[in-house]
């Protein structure tokens, strides 16, 4: 099974997309499927704030373990994760509109509101899979594309 379609059955089996893309890629980079998903739990619905998407931040983790900078002296790293960073953001803003969970949504899930908003309407259910599938396959994309 590719990464993307890991992703999209991690999510739909009741992971967060924070986890769910995170999970699918992190075993390639030594990173245990427990770990992945223990790590990238806090990170879903815009860190449970409606702030960046999880399926991005997952995919941003994804970025660091494979150009992330780990030696302080270490300059270029520190340079090209970043680039890679914006270069994933653009990515996904251009496909989805915006890579910030509320604006995705419509509603604020900072308030009981726009939590009830998004359980009723079942966008955890419509849009989230989309989102996670985008991500995983922009992620996909560059991680080939820069091998």
């Amino acid at each position: 099974m590719d990464n993307v379609s890991k992703a999209v059955q991690y999510y739909e089996n009741g992971y967060k997309c924070s986890q769910a893309v995170f999970a699918a890629f992190a075993e390639q980079f030594g990173v245990t499927e427990k770990q992945a998903l223990q790590i990238g739990a806090c990170f879903g619905g815009g860190m449970c704030k409606g702030e960046v998407c999880g399926a991005c931040t997952g995919a941003l983790m994804v970025l660091g373990m494979k150009y992330g900078q780990f030696e302080l002296s270490d300059t270029e790293s520190r340079a090209k994760s970043g680039a890679m960073a914006v270069k994933f953001l653009d990515e996904f803003e251009k496909r989805k509109g915006s890579y910030i969970c509320r604006d995705i949504l419509g509603c604020d899930l900072r308030t009981e509101e726009g939590k009830n908003f998004a359980l009723s309407n079942g966008l955890f259910r419509t849009l989230c899979p989309e989102m996670v599938r985008t991500a995983a396959e922009i992620l996909t994309g560059m991680l080939v594309g820069e091998s």
